[in-house]
């Protein structure tokens, strides 16, 4: 039975079993391209770690464009631009965010497939890490071009309701929040970079269960107008303003850009050469004399391992591992607040 709930930015509409759409909105991997449908060989055999995909096509999230998102073993997808430990907290599209681990059966796998207008995302008989006995989960999340998305459920064994939230949380729906800058006066040249969310889309945990689906179509926001005029005569549920100065046109002002842009780009330029020189003086200068103060201060520094981010196991706030590519592992993370 189809049942319809506006959620502001969203309206969702959950199906049932016995409803054609559940099956219609199940999308078929294993009848897609072969060269397209990728099966994550680190996240297929790892537990609590997430690694970057790349889209093909522009994804609208609240109103924002995105070209590339995080997929995590948890059942969850990250939408955020800042990585961080605390990627369970908000910024998230999560079909059934869990305490999944592919790693304990050779049998689970995560899948993604673009086909250019849509990203699938599908958690392939993946495991509970604490409950392997309740059996495997099946399930999917499809973003389209267009702004939908649509959860989909294939195999859910047991309520979501009996699902412990004990080492890692249970969410069905999506997130979105906002990051903000701010500078440390007692520490110079430092930022904190604090997130806040504004909005969230919980979805009836009830409603989940096998051969069952969730379509979520996306509502207009402010940030889809792009003229003065549009914006403040626009009826929506947001309360739509323009800012004049931030969206001026280019012309109005192109003469005193231009001078200023030359003017930029000859001290870009002289800066650039000089900071060019500086670099081949201090890099001879610590080649011919490694055991200098200098030389000993690069050589302490130098990187021998470039760790992934780890989860510290039984916490109540799991912290994610970005894993990356054979040779482009990076250090450390981002810390953000949780709101």
């Amino acid at each position: 039975m189809e049942e319809d709930t506006d959620h502001n930015y969203y309206t969702s509409k959950a199906y049932g079993p016995t409803d054609p759409m559940s099956q219609d909105l199940w999308v078929n991997i294993d009848q897609m391209d072969k060269e397209k449908v990728k099966i994550h060989g680190i996240l297929s055999n790892t537990h609590r770690q997430a690694a970057r995909v790349n889209l093909s096509f522009d994804f609208p999230f609240y109103g924002h464009l995105l070209r590339e998102i995080t997929v995590a073993t948890g059942g969850f997808i990250y939408t955020g631009d800042v990585v961080h430990r605390m990627l369970t907290a908000t910024q998230f599209i999560a079909p059934l965010m869990a305490n999944f681990d592919p790693s304990v059966s050779r049998n689970s796998t995560v899948i993604y497939f673009d086909n250019g207008t849509a990203l699938v995302v599908q958690w392939d008989h993946v495991h509970l890490q604490d409950s392997f006995h309740l059996g495997s989960f099946t399930f999917q999340a499809t973003l389209h071009n267009d702004g939908r998305i649509v959860f989909a459920y294939k195999e859910i064994p047991i309520p979501i309701s009996q699902i412990s939230s004990v080492n890692h949380p249970v969410k069905v729906g999506l997130s979105d929040a906002f990051v903000v800058v701010h500078r440390i006066q007692q520490i110079p040249n430092v930022r904190r970079r604090t997130i806040y969310e504004y909005h969230r889309v919980d979805l009836l945990k009830s409603r989940i269960i096998s051969s069952s689906a969730v379509e979520m179509l996306p509502l207009p926001t402010c940030l889809q107008f792009t003229s003065c005029s549009s914006c403040i005569s626009s009826q929506i549920n947001f309360n739509c303003s323009w800012c004049q100065r931030l969206a001026s046109p280019v012309e109005s002002t192109s003469n005193k850009n231009s001078s200023s842009l030359h003017t930029g780009l000859i001290l870009g330029v002289l800066m650039l050469m000089l900071i060019m020189a500086a670099v081949v003086l201090v890099t001879l200068y610590i080649y011919h004399h490694p055991i200098s103060t200098a030389g000993l201060f690069f050589i302490e520094r130098r990187p021998r391992r470039w760790p992934a981010m780890k989860f510290r196991r039984g916490s109540g706030h799991p912290a994610y591992a970005e894993v990356e590519p054979i040779g482009q592992e990076k250090e450390g993370f981002i810390e953000s607040e949780q709101c």
